[in-house]
């Protein structure tokens, strides 16, 4: 099966988790409201993370289990910081004992996970 690479969402791999976090842990934020959010987890040293989350998107990524997603909200010259969340609280109850693919088709269908909208009150399970 061949995919347009311009249609795929852009991997984590231009900001990949610190190689020296062997505690890192996968990771699902949903944007429930109805307005654009900035997320950030800045308390990292070393790494720096910061996507944008449309209305009803969900987002999974990598993060160090020490990681505290920031939530701005708002407009965007007036975005304020409506909430930050352990990356703990945001763990996806994974299938197996170790859930960080390294084959490409396992890779595609996480990136597939970003794409796809999500209800606010969906449990993410990913086999």
């Amino acid at each position: 099966m061949s995919y347009n690479k311009s249609l795929l969402p852009m991997p984590q791999i231009f900001d990949p988790v610190p190689s020296d976090s062997c505690d890192r842990i996968l990771c699902c934020y949903v944007n429930a409201t109805s307005k654009i959010q900035v997320v950030r987890i800045t308390n990292i040293a070393n790494w720096y993370f910061e996507r944008v989350v449309f209305p009803g998107q969900r987002l999974v990524f990598e993060s160090p289990r020490a990681g505290q997603l920031e939530v701005h909200s708002g407009m965007m010259a007036s975005a304020i910081l409506s909430d930050t969340i352990p990356c703990s609280e945001l763990l996806v109850q994974e299938g197996g004992d170790n859930f960080f693919p390294s084959d490409p088709a396992s890779q595609q269908r996480l990136e597939l996970l970003n794409e796809t909208p999500a209800p606010a009150t969906e449990k993410v399970m990913i086999p």
